[in-house]
Formats: structure tokens, sequence, C-alpha cells
């Protein structure tokens, strides 16, 4: 028998260390290729170590809510096998370092979530309350398995989860007609609803007290949210500026071409790259808005990096970042953002895809607010927030005088640092992206 060194794997150039929160495998346990052996969390990102190999678990050199750097050996896995046993040297406690709190990444600076994006979400993995590995995922994605069906199929894993093996010969059962086992409801499903949420640390009971009041644990995200808001307060003066805009044109333009741009992209376009193609070239011309505080010193960022709000299944939020915003064209934009919404809700995004942002938008008007005050993401200097768009009288001037017609309206709002960012560069900045947005060419071509 050989020992396999299961390493802590590399997660993106900015991540160093990840927080074990829990092991889906116990020493003694069967492990097969793919089997998801424990459960990590960097600062923002929750994800699934699974095994290279196939074997059985013997030790684990790390416990939960350790904080383990990136290439240390994690456990020791016994394969079949002829060569020697790797040595395995014992990790010291006093080396493991307590965790570095990165403020640019940490989740949910925002207070509402980004333009509601269900619509792009693929039809063959909507949230469920029942968890599935990577590898059944692909597996059930290639043979057009929808989440509903596997749903039904019964688990052989732990806590009643479905393991490839389980899936196989479901659909060997399937294509040769025999009768299929489903999950009983009554036994099987509650069983799976503990593991069903990957990306949220496990809550705590919830404890009744007198009255009927409860009492609810905060999870880990919710903790490094609430950490984050006051820090932020407590960091930069918040000063915000309102305008509103007349998005007439913008709403007909894409009205107008949606129906060919998604026969043409495969890819449904909301407004919100339309709202971060304006952000880009607000940003251009006024690049001290795209910048960081270090002491008294203020820090010109190179590059646009723009983040943009998402819910997550638990309820917290994401901040994922479209790098280099700037240099994509709207079809691009309009990918990137389906992309990372889509695996911000499926907790499948990369550490690296949540680092590095420079500014952050967030639609409050995904729940009908038509403004908002956000708060700032540090170390970023401002957030602006677009509220949900209203049809309302309006005064046009026209060339024979004064009418009023009926416009699609919108409040911006824009949060800023104002150690930093003065009145006039904050007011003039979301005054010219209200202007980006106003004269849109309602021509347009798709590009």
């Amino acid at each position: 028998m050989a020992q396999y060194e299961l390493l802590l794997p590399k997660m993106g150039e900015s991540v160093a260390e990840a927080t074990i929160i829990k092991w889906t495998k116990q020493p003694g346990d069967l492990i097969q290729l793919d089997d998801t052996i424990l459960e990590i969390a960097t600062d923002k990102v929750d994800s699934e170590v699974p095994s290279p190999v196939a074997g059985k678990l013997v030790k684990q050199l790390f416990s939960a809510d350790d904080v383990v750097q990136v290439g240390a050996v994690i456990a020791i896995i016994e394969t079949e096998g002829t060569t020697e046993s790797t040595p395995v040297t014992e990790p010291k406690k006093e080396e493991v370092v307590a965790p570095t709190v990165n403020v640019e990444s940490i989740p949910g600076v925002a207070q509402l979530p980004i333009n509601k994006t269900e619509e792009n979400t693929p039809q063959d993995f909507k949230n469920s309350d029942r968890f599935y590995s990577p590898l059944v995922k692909n597996i059930a994605a290639q043979e057009n398995i929808t989440v509903a069906e596997l749903d039904q199929v019964k688990g052989s894993g732990a806590e009643g989860r479905l393991t490839k093996d389980d899936l196989l010969n479901y659909i060997q059962s399937k294509n040769s007609g025999a009768p299929i086992k489903a999950v009983p409801v009554a036994t099987e499903a509650p069983a799976t609803v503990e593991a069903s949420k990957p990306a949220v640390s496990p809550a705590k009971p919830v404890t009744s007290v007198s009255g009927g009041d409860e009492i609810i644990e905060m999870d880990r995200m919710r903790k490094l949210i609430a950490e984050h808001m006051v820090m932020s307060k407590h960091t930069s003066p918040h000063v915000t500026s309102f305008v509103e805009a007349d998005v007439t044109n913008m709403v007909m333009w894409r009205d107008k071409v949606k129906k060919a741009f998604e026969q043409r992209e495969n890819e449904k376009i909301t407004f919100t790259p339309i709202f971060v193609e304006a952000v880009s070239r607000a940003i251009k011309d006024f690049p001290m808005i795209n910048v960081t505080v270090n002491g008294t010193q203020i820090i010109k960022k190179r590059d646009i990096n723009i983040g943009m709000a998402a819910a997550l299944p638990s309820g917290n939020l994401i901040v994922p970042v479209i790098k280099n915003a700037d240099q994509l064209n709207l079809v691009g934009l309009t990918k990137a953002v389906n992309d990372l919404a889509s695996r911000a809700r499926n907790s499948k995004l990369k550490p690296d895809e949540t680092q590095n942002g420079t500014f952050t938008l967030t639609n409050v008007g995904s729940f009908g607010n038509v403004m908002g005050t956000p708060i700032i993401n540090q170390p970023q200097v401002a957030i602006l927030a677009v509220g949900a768009i209203k049809k309302k009288p309006a005064v046009l001037e026209t060339e024979f005088g004064d009418v009023i017609a009926i416009r699609h309206m919108m409040f911006l709002s824009l949060s800023y640092d104002h150690r930093v960012v003065d009145g006039a560069l904050g007011g003039s900045f979301v005054r010219r992206v209200a202007d980006y947005l106003e004269n849109w060419d309602i021509n347009r071509e798709i590009n």
C-alpha cells in the first residue's frame, strides 16, 4: 500500500490560506476519485476539496476552523500500490497562521443584490435543497438530467448524498427502462438538508426564549459582512449624491435588440452590462474616483475592475469582480455579468474572482427601490447604486416648446469617501454616468 499526501490546492494567485469548514470524510472512510473530502473557505468564497485519488482516508492533519497555508499537507490517503509510503511530517500547531483579513475581498459590501438574473440561470442546475458534488453535476449536465430529476434519485453517500456511482446506476437503469428507486419523501430528503448548502458554514441551532423570540447565531459569512460594514463606516466619512436620469432610449434599445442578441450570442442581455459600461467610461473621464487610500497617500489604480453585488442562496451577498471592464465591449460585458452572477448563485466562484475590485455597482432597484445609500466597499472610495426604472411624466424641451411625455426614469446614487472625493468630483462623476445612459444611441449595433 502507498500513502498519498493530499495538499491544500492553489485557489488563485492572491490566495495564500484557507480555513477548514468541515471534513466530509473521516479516518477509515473509503474514498472514490473526485469524492469531496472537506470543505474550505477563504475570506469570501467557500469551496470543496475533491480527492485526486481513490483509497482510504487514514489521517486528518488539521481540524475544523484551522487556518492552513496553500500547499500544506492536510490529509493522508492510503492507496493501492507497491511503492513505499511517503514520509509524512506532522504540522506543528504553532505554524498555523491566524487568518489575515483582506478588507477588499470581504463579502456583502452592497446592501442589495445586482440586477435580477434568474432568467440567466442554467436550466440544468437551479437552486436545490440537496447537495451535489461538482462531478455529479458535470455528469448530470452531460446527460441532460435536470436538478428536479436528480432530487428524486436515492443517494448512498454520507447524509444521503448522491454519489457518482448512484448517478451512473440511475442513468443505466433509465436507459434500460428498469424502475428507478426514488428518494423517500419522509426519510431520505430531510437527511440531505444539512449538507445542501456548502457555501455556508453550518448554522447553530435556533434557540427559543421567553415570549416566542428566537436567537439565531450568525453564520461565518454574515459575521464578516457585519464586521466589514462597521469597519467601512469607521474608516470613511460617507457622502451620497443623487441624480435622476431619463433612460428611455436605453430601455427602448434593449427591448428592440434583446431577442436578436439572445439568438446570436446565446445570452440574455440585462441592464447590468449597460450600467457597467457607463461606469467604466465615466471612470476614464474621472480617474480620481478609481483610487484607494493608504494613510496620507492616494493610490490611483491603473485597472478598472468593477464589482457587482450578487445574492447567494443563503441570503448573504458576494461581490464578483469584472476585471478590466473598460476593455470589454457590450457583448463581452454581458457574458461576464451572466457568468459571474450564475456561478455566484451556485457557489462556483474562484477566490480570485472576488478580489481586486476598484469600484462597486449595486442594483437597489431589484426589489423596486427607487434609490439607496450603499456602504463603500473598502478599500475602494465609491459605490454606485442604481434604482428601479419607472415610467413617469416628465417635461421635455422641444423646438416647439415644453411638452409632458411618459418617460423611463431612474435614480442613481453615489456614496463616496469624503476624505479624498469632494462633492464636485462625486457629483460630476454620477452626473457623467447618467449622461452616458441618457444619451444612449437607440440605433446602436450589437457589439
